[in-house]
């Protein structure tokens, strides 16, 4: 019996948990990327970073002077927006930040080999609150 109450107990709490747990919603950076395929699955280019620069918010990345980058899609810049384009740290100096997917300002590396060209134009989206085209923050 004195299971039970406490089955019951930690059902209640963690379902009033689940309705005080909010999201932010964060605005898109973006309307189009453009991708090498309908994925974004293909790296476009290699670039490497020619200065460091701090991740503003969970949809960035860090990147430090000197790290190779793969891009996966850039962002076709709205009016009076600054390019952006996503991608993820590839260095062996730099162990413990390959792997993470981001943006980062498309003015701070240089591009070092052309994989595919970025043909395919793709319509952005917001899936829910906490996910800004399908990256969970």
């Amino acid at each position: 019996m004195v299971q039970l109450l406490h089955f019951i107990f930690l059902i209640s709490v963690l379902g009033s948990l689940h309705h005080t747990v909010n999201g932010i919603a964060m605005e898109k950076l973006a309307n189009k990327k453009l991708c090498a395929d309908e994925d974004c699955a293909y790296a476009i280019s290699l670039a490497k970073a020619e200065d460091d620069y701090i991740a503003v918010d969970c949809r960035f990345i860090n990147i430090r002077r000197g790290q190779l980058i793969y891009v996966y899609s850039k962002l076709v810049p709205e009016e009076g927006a600054g390019e952006f384009w996503f991608g993820n740290v590839y260095n062996d100096r730099f162990v413990d930040q390959m792997g993470v997917l981001g943006y980062f300002p498309s003015n701070l590396v240089k591009e070092t080999h052309v994989f595919h060209k970025g043909k395919t134009e793709i319509m952005t989206t917001v899936s829910s609150v906490l996910v800004v085209d399908n990256i969970i923050c």
